[in-house]
């Protein structure tokens, strides 16, 4: 698909930078959608809770895609008055902000540290290490996103829209890689940090911690790093609804 055409005028060039950026939404959508749906077969069954967050996130996505949506048009509007090496520069730093609101880039900031670790008693009986169910770790990242957070790594793994996190054999898998043991750490960027805290030290997702014997610990750190998404994010959909576009 071509992004640009030198003949053809503004009408020409309009049509095709929307289609792209339309082919673009319906592909991350679709397959935002798709692997979503994928994770709930996987599953026997969901309580109330589940299926109001699934409601909740559903409405996020939509609002998230009016609002890209918004964005695009405004793109247009600034493509038309732009000659055609500025529209190229435009291109690339359209693309290099997408990256980095999919997760794809590394990103720094402020926010709060989480530290999940093992709640032990004094005794001379050998104690086995808490695991930690994939059910409650996405509860905490849904409360986290709740109450303002903007970005999630757990250890070297980048939560994105379509992070799978799951039971393998017993064991708890983030992006299809096994959780190291207790304790872990959770990095949190938020634009504000202190609020952040301050609701989730309150927040009953520490009491269902408490119950596997875990204990949540939140700090401000107004330096964190998060890493990339380093899995392989599936595009098929985006360029089949390129090439259907394309092929009109």
């Amino acid at each position: 698909m071509q992004w640009f055409r030198v003949k053809g005028g503004n009408s020409t060039l309009k049509r095709n930078v929307l289609i792209s950026i339309a082919a673009l939404l319906a592909g991350l959508m679709g397959t935002i959608l798709f692997q979503s749906n994928q994770a709930h077969e996987e599953r026997d069954s969901r309580d109330l809770w589940e299926v109001r967050t699934e409601i909740h996130d559903k409405q996020e996505t939509q609002q998230n895609l009016y609002t890209q949506i918004h964005e695009a048009e405004q793109k247009l509007d600034e493509y038309q008055s732009q000659n055609n090496k500025e529209r190229i520069e435009l291109l690339k730093e359209s693309v290099q902000k997408l990256k980095k609101r999919a997760g794809l880039t590394e990103i720094k900031g402020e926010g709060i540290k989480i530290t999940i670790k093992p709640i032990l008693v004094n005794s001379d009986r050998v104690q086995e290490y808490p695991e930690i169910p994939p059910e409650l770790l996405q509860r905490l990242f849904n409360e986290l996103y709740t109450y303002g957070a903007n970005d999630i790594a757990i250890e070297n793994e980048r939560i994105i829209q379509i992070s799978p996190v799951r039971d393998v054999n017993g064991e708890t898998y983030v992006n299809n890689r096994p959780l190291p043991s207790v304790p872990v750490e959770i990095s949190v960027l938020a634009e504000d940090a202190k609020e952040l805290m301050e609701y989730m030290q309150v927040s009953k997702v520490n009491d269902y911690f408490a119950v596997e014997n875990l204990e949540v610990q939140y700090q401000v750190d107004f330096h964190l790093t998060l890493p990339a998404y380093q899995q392989h994010i599936d595009l098929e959909y985006i360029r089949s609804a390129e090439s259907e576009e394309g092929g009109k």
